[in-house]
């Protein structure tokens, strides 16, 4: 499906200052949540439509903000009609939705979330991280700093940052935006940003782009869209061009570089060599080096907005992490259960890796939720080599999301290319069921579907 935004009533581009109603289809979704926290701030009347009740959907219901879960014309408020309303989709809704073909045609502005994303970001100083993982830990670690600096930002995020419980951050006061900038459906080509951080650009969505060349041509584009007198944040190693480009790694040369890497108290702590100074001790809560990348690309982005190096170090030792990132839901002498959205085989082989590193001497049980048949399809393979880290997989059914199935494609196929001794297929249903009668020393639940789910089910039984 492939709308562009109309505004039928006039031919003058559409102002979000004479918006008064906005009404979300797929409001539940978290991109678009963020969308919808930020324009009930900042005082408009806003609505929407998602297909299931979700923990999210009924905390912006909480926030005032009015949901139906029924896909009909007759859940739509007359008003809603009309050219000072503001309608969003994102391209996740079916082309047959009743209330999606509703909005079609009419005197009603209908733009794409990337495209409201691009409008809003237009008037400020914008902070765009981009990149096939990492992306939504990086930038709620941008806006966490610029929070306790007091620099103050609006940050649309794709997840709960756990700071602050939310996945959007408003400041009416600030010109500041930070951006999750989403590859999917090349949305983040919307924006025209003045700083931009691009994490990794790994094969993914390809059933989007065809071929992974085609992913890193939209990426260019997406750094061609940089202020001309703007700056370029890239992770060494990844083939982008801008004319102003700082690079950042881990223990290898680079403009921004961690060095002197330790665990103290359960912490990473390490010191940082940048083009302009060095930090020391810088404390960082996350498992992983690749969060210690995210940081690095954070203080190179403070750097840039003149943040004092001792504000930056204090807020990366207060930064809690991202709902559903390597969340700990348990933690005991007895038990360990971590809650991760990995759903791609890098993001898998990473998450994995951090959990040997901190618990090298106990038995490491995951549960994994293949996303989507085309990327089960595409990256098989690499999903095996990454879940064979495990030492014992319980595997359930594709989710398939927007997907209709592929002959040939399912969990099975990818647990035979497995060579795990201990490997299963479990259904959702009995899956708890079937952790309960285990010896469980660190459980991890992996995927980005509708395994979250289970994570309080799970807890429940677990817990003591």
């Amino acid at each position: 499906m492939n709308i562009i935004h109309q505004v039928l009533c006039s031919d003058k581009k559409m102002k979000l200052e004479n918006i008064h109603n906005v009404y979300l289809i797929g409001i539940g979704g978290i991109g678009m949540s963020a969308l919808a926290r930020y324009f009930n701030a900042v005082g408009k009347s806003v609505s929407g439509y998602d297909k299931t009740a979700t923990a999210l959907t009924e905390q912006l219901s909480t926030e005032g903000i009015q949901i139906t879960y029924i896909d009909s014309v007759s859940e739509l408020a007359a008003n809603l009609f009309t050219k000072d309303s503001l309608v969003i989709y994102t391209p996740a809704i079916p082309g047959n939705s009743k209330i999606l073909n509703a909005f079609i045609g009419r005197c009603v502005p209908l733009y794409k979330r990337s495209e409201v994303l691009g409008l809003i970001t237009n008037s400020s100083y914008t902070v765009a991280v981009a990149g096939t993982h990492g992306k939504t830990t990086t930038s709620s670690i941008i806006a966490h700093v610029l929070t306790e600096v007091k620099k103050g930002c609006n940050a649309f995020l794709g997840g709960i940052a756990t700071n602050y419980n939310t996945n959007m951050l408003v400041d009416a006061t600030s010109k500041n935006t930070v951006v999750e900038a989403d590859e999917f459906d090349r949305s983040f080509l919307t924006l025209s940003p003045d700083i931009a951080v691009v994490t990794s650009t790994d094969a993914d969505h390809l059933d989007i782009y065809g071929a992974h060349s085609d992913l890193l041509d939209s990426f260019q584009m997406f750094v061609d869209k940089i202020d001309t007198n703007g700056t370029l944040i890239l992770r060494k190693g990844l083939s982008l061009n801008f004319e102003n480009t700082l690079t950042y790694a881990v223990e290898e040369d680079a403009d921004y570089k961690a060095e002197n890497i330790r665990v103290a108290n359960g912490n990473y702590v390490f010191d940082v060599v940048s083009p302009n100074r060095k930090y020391i001790d810088v404390v960082l809560g996350l498992p992983g080096r690749h969060n210690i990348e995210n940081a690095l690309a954070a203080i190179a982005v403070s750097e840039l907005m003149n943040v004092a190096a001792d504000s930056v170090v204090a807020a990366l030792a207060s930064f809690k992490g991202v709902k559903r990132r390597f969340e700990k839901i348990i933690q005991t002498d007895r038990l360990i259960y971590i809650d991760d959205y990995a759903h791609h085989p890098t993001e898998l082989k990473m998450c994995i890796g951090s959990v040997k590193e901190l618990y090298p001497n106990k038995k490491i049980t995951g549960i994994f939720q293949p996303h989507l048949y085309t990327r089960t399809r595409d990256f098989a393979k690499d999903f095996a080599l990454s879940l064979d880290l495990l030492d014992d997989l319980m595997l359930l059914d594709i989710y398939p999301a927007r997907e209709l199935p592929i002959e040939g494609v399912d969990a099975q196929m990818l647990l035979d290319k497995m060579k795990l001794a201990q490997k299963e297929l479990v259904s959702k249903a009995n899956v708890v069921e079937r952790v309960a009668s285990k010896n469980i020393e660190v459980l991890l639940t992996l995927g980005a579907g509708d395994i979250d789910t289970i994570v309080q089910p799970l807890k429940e039984i677990l817990t003591p």
